[in-house]
């Protein structure tokens, strides 16, 4: 079951500069950075206060990732939901008879793609929910920097 959006991952050539950006033009706090032993790539989250922006960056020229970056350059990579059983949802919005890929993780969590191609040019992925981590450890929304706040 779908309990929540997880994050919204942006492909990106080089973290840091498109942290710059995101962290310090428009204010986003870095609450993670995880680069996960199965997979070659860097997995960086900033807080959108109730889910995360991940910025995602091959760290290998030979990852699908880089020839995906390739192609269709930085941008929208995938959006990803926060599931009960991520095996059990990858079988059910996937295609039907095909195996589900090997899990990876980010932030430590089981997550996986569907197999197939993505619905109406739209990739999913699924990672594990947590209430007490993804709802009642988020306060729902971003606190303004304390120099702009009113009186």
């Amino acid at each position: 079951m779908i309990r929540r959006l997880d994050h919204v991952a942006v492909a990106v050539a080089e973290t840091d500069a498109a942290l710059r950006y995101f962290r310090d033009r428009l204010g986003l706090k870095v609450v993670a950075v995880d680069e996960p032993p199965e997979v070659p790539v860097r997995l960086t989250y900033l807080d959108l206060g109730n889910t995360w922006l991940q910025l995602v960056e091959p760290l290998h020229p030979d990852h699908a990732l880089a020839a995906w970056l390739e192609v269709n350059g930085e941008g929208l990579h995938h959006i990803c939901f926060g599931v009960d059983d991520v095996r059990c949802e990858l079988e059910r919005i996937g295609p039907a008879d095909t195996t589900v890929p090997p899990l990876a993780s980010g932030r430590g969590r089981p997550a996986g793609f569907p197999a197939g191609d993505p619905p109406h040019g739209v990739r999913i992925e699924c990672t594990s929910f947590n209430k007490k981590e993804d709802v009642d450890g988020v306060p729902g929304w971003l606190e303004a920097p304390r120099e702009t706040r009113g009186p």
